[in-house]
């Protein structure tokens, strides 16, 4: 909810959900069923209550449950399109959400838009460690700055006694930390009100999510060179 904390601070902020076939954006903004207007080539994203201009596969087809069987080079020009035709207008922030990986959408977002910085998402599992080192490799590769990770699925806290539970080895993030030379922006814990945030939405738990999100979104916005 990067997004929400930036509008709510007053920011004109925009997200292209690049995730091409899984795009997960518009139910977790509770924008499911909402279409994108056009004008010959001219996209205009669906805007949310708060202001946030949003773009998503999901807009622009019939079924939102439809498969999409496109290839590589395909779903490329369609993250192309979304950047180049949409009409965006003025805006501080464009947040772009991508799959997991190194593959044809994270190439073409790292070549085609210039980017203040990347924050990788983990799960303090050495599999997954392993898989988005490689995303911060290519980073490297293709010049673009990575500002810091965020790991998912932290923690449980205890009902009874309040007491944060680790179910992953807490070792391999600090070594996958100091390996690839990165800072940890924050942390998120396996609550409802996150896991079940597509469900209920966001301001059913506004207070919750935001006192998690917060400190994160000012981690980042330090460390955000523009």
């Amino acid at each position: 909810m990067f997004v929400k904390q930036l509008a709510s601070q007053g920011y004109k902020v925009g997200i292209m959900d690049a995730d091409i076939t899984g795009p997960s954006i518009p139910r977790l903004l509770g924008l499911s069923g909402e279409r994108a207007g056009g004008k010959g080539d001219d996209i205009y994203p669906v805007v949310t209550k708060d202001g946030i201009k949003v773009i998503s596969l999901n807009f622009l087809v019939e079924n939102e449950n439809d498969p999409v069987l496109w290839r590589g080079p395909i779903i490329g020009r369609a993250v192309k399109q979304f950047w180049e035709n949409v009409i965006w207008g003025e805006l501080d922030y464009l947040i772009i959400d991508m799959p997991p990986g190194t593959g044809d959408v994270a190439l073409t977002v790292m070549q085609s838009i210039p980017l203040n910085g990347i924050v990788m998402v983990s799960v303090p599992q050495d599999m997954i460690s392993m898989i988005v080192a490689k995303a911060v490799k290519m980073a490297s590769h293709m010049n673009v700055d990575v500002i810091g990770v965020v790991e998912n699925m932290s923690y449980v806290v205890c009902p009874g006694c309040e007491t944060k539970i680790k179910l992953f080895n807490g070792e391999s993030t600090g070594e996958f930390l100091k390996e690839n030379n990165l800072d940890l922006l924050g942390e998120l814990p396996m609550i409802s009100s996150i896991c079940n945030l597509s469900v209920e939405g966001y301001e059913a738990n506004k207070d919750k999510i935001n006192n998690i999100f917060s400190p994160i979104t000012k981690n980042i916005l330090n460390k955000v060179k523009i």
